[in-house]
């Protein structure tokens, strides 16, 4: 099995799902949000909450490429996964996926986030102590 940088376990809910019972592809954007911010939260003590609201740093989409694969069902357990592709100084290149049991890739992504004053809205460095622990987590995906 492939060791990710960040990685949970997901059970489709009804409220992710069309009436067909498949999951709404926006859906899957709402979902890798919360791996992010889960990801973010184990990574800082602050967690995303203290990144965002109390030191201003925001992280908005700059650029996002997707591949639908296969469908996700209501009630299938599924895995998110994301890897840090890149690493710059402004910005991070993300990867996701949406996995099935079965091994059956579901969704792919490709995300590039930028870092922001919430105050000026303009680009600004990742801070350094998020970068540092960016870095761990990519090094022990590495190993």
């Amino acid at each position: 099995m492939t060791q990710h940088t960040f990685e949970r376990e997901h059970k489709i809910h009804f409220s992710e799902c069309d009436p067909a019972g498949i999951v709404f592809y926006p859906q899957y954007f709402v979902l890798f949000n919360d791996l992010i911010e889960s990801w973010i939260d184990a990574l800082l003590p602050e967690g995303y909450h203290g990144l965002i609201g109390a030191r201003r740093v925001g992280m908005p989409t700059v650029h996002l490429e997707v591949d639908f694969k296969a469908i996700s069902k209501m009630g299938e357990a599924v895995r998110l996964s994301l890897d840090v592709e890149r690493l710059w100084q402004k910005s991070l290149t993300l990867a996701w996926a949406c996995t099935g049991e079965d091994g059956v890739v579901r969704m792919a992504a490709r995300q590039i986030i930028v870092t922001t004053s919430l105050d000026t809205h303009q680009s600004i460095a990742i801070p350094e102590d998020l970068r540092t622990v960016i870095e761990g987590a990519v090094a022990a995906a590495r190993r």
